[in-house]
């Protein structure tokens, strides 16, 4: 079940009030940007979204094979490169973006449970929607009902 998630700016230069149900955190650019550093970036976010996702569909799998799956780490990082070579991108010169994942399992796993689970890694659902067909509907919204507080 999704839920609604508001974010609002402070009025501060980057920084921003995100409401997830009833959780409320910030989330800001690093002051060597212009932020003042008070919460993740919005990169930040999506790279915990990932990794969160991976770890628990890591672990739900694990849990039903009832393998011994002690503790599961996922380490990202985001980097965009500009790719010399696509003669078929729109956007000149062209970026790729690139998230690189790693996963390490502490259990006692043998060599071909560890295959299973790092191949469930690409099946968490937050990982299909990153990798599959995508779309934002973007429309403006009643400055009444944006959660102003």
């Amino acid at each position: 079940m999704s839920r609604e998630v508001v974010v609002t700016s402070t009025g501060a230069a980057f920084e921003q009030r995100i409401e997830a149900g009833p959780h409320r955190f910030r989330s800001d650019e690093p002051a060597a940007v212009g932020g003042a550093d008070t919460g993740p970036g919005p990169y930040d976010l999506l790279l915990a979204a990932l990794g969160s996702c991976t770890a628990m569909t890591i672990g739900l799998y694990a849990r039903r094979k009832r393998w011994s799956l002690e503790r599961v780490s996922v380490r990202l990082t985001h980097t965009r490169e500009h790719a010399q070579d696509c003669a078929d991108c729109e956007e000149k010169p062209a970026r790729i973006e690139r998230i690189e994942r790693r996963i390490a399992f502490w259990g006692n796993l043998d060599a071909e449970q560890r295959k299973q689970l790092l191949a469930i890694a690409e099946k968490c659902p937050v990982h299909r929607t990153l990798t599959g067909t995508l779309e934002i509907r973007t429309t403006l919204a009643d400055s009444g009902s944006g959660g102003d507080q």
